[in-house]
């Protein structure tokens, strides 16, 4: 997968992409990151990007020359039928079922705003999308960009060298991830449930269902709204349901 990153600040991507899973992505030829710096297509001494709003207000607003210049000079023909992301608090949110979709594309580029906004001609004629990582502002759109690379990148195939370690996470499948233990068995007098100790694969997998759904339950039941469940995960959750009344009585 080919990622372009449109930024005023190229170097703050150095640390995030050099290290872990995303260098070992790259070195292994699965995911190329492109980082292109918008300030060059300033063409003024002073390679000015921003500018004050018409109609007054505070803050600058980043301008369209430099940014759309970028884009079409780097991408050229290509960017047609590429998705072009603006990272913005006004986007929709960032979820894992959107990360699954930029996954199955070959090339995406993403633009990182800054200063007080942008535009809106960018983002009515330059982005085909737009997106945001939560309900908070952020300096700019660099650090929303690095997310969203992180996220797309361990959905590719062979990145996490399993493809069922992707498939267990929390929000793959809507739900929460259910509770993980390693060695040792005891730690601190505080043990590893028996079940997981078993070697029943069948009684492992059904503990680890539950949990999930009870996790999320407790923690995120917004999830349990819009999740695909099974008839089985449906049934487990009308008994855990059933079993939080009884014990609110």
């Amino acid at each position: 997968m080919l990622v372009h990153v449109f930024t005023l600040f190229p170097e703050m991507f150095q640390g995030p992409f050099q290290a872990s899973i995303l260098k070992r992505a790259q070195a292994g030829g699965l995911l190329e990151v492109r980082l292109h710096q918008v300030r060059d297509h300033a063409h003024d001494r002073h390679r000015i990007v921003d500018d004050a709003p018409y109609g007054g207000g505070p803050g600058m607003i980043l301008k369209p020359e430099p940014l759309f210049e970028a884009v079409e000079s780097v991408l050229g023909t290509a960017l047609r039928g590429m998705p072009v992301v603006l990272l913005s608090p006004q986007g929709r949110l960032f979820t894992q079922a959107e990360a699954q979709r930029l996954a199955r594309e070959p090339a995406v580029a993403l633009l990182c705003g800054h200063y007080g906004g942008v535009d809106e001609r960018i983002r009515e004629q330059l982005a085909t999308d737009e997106l945001s990582i939560g309900d908070y502002v952020l300096t700019g759109g660099e650090l929303a960009a690095m997310v969203v690379v992180d996220a797309v990148s361990r959905l590719l195939p062979g990145v996490l060298g399993s493809e069922e370690a992707a498939a267990q996470d929390s929000h793959a499948r809507g739900l929460l991830q259910y509770p993980q233990y390693t060695r040792p068995p005891v730690f601190r007098g505080w043990k590893v449930p028996e079940v997981l100790l078993s070697g029943d694969h069948g009684a492992v997998g059904r503990w680890r269902t539950v949990q999930s759904l009870r996790r999320t339950q407790e923690r995120r039941p917004d999830l349990l709204e819009r999740a695909s469940l099974t008839p089985e995960e449906r049934r487990l959750l009308d008994e855990l349901q059933a079993h939080r009344q009884q014990e609110e009585r």
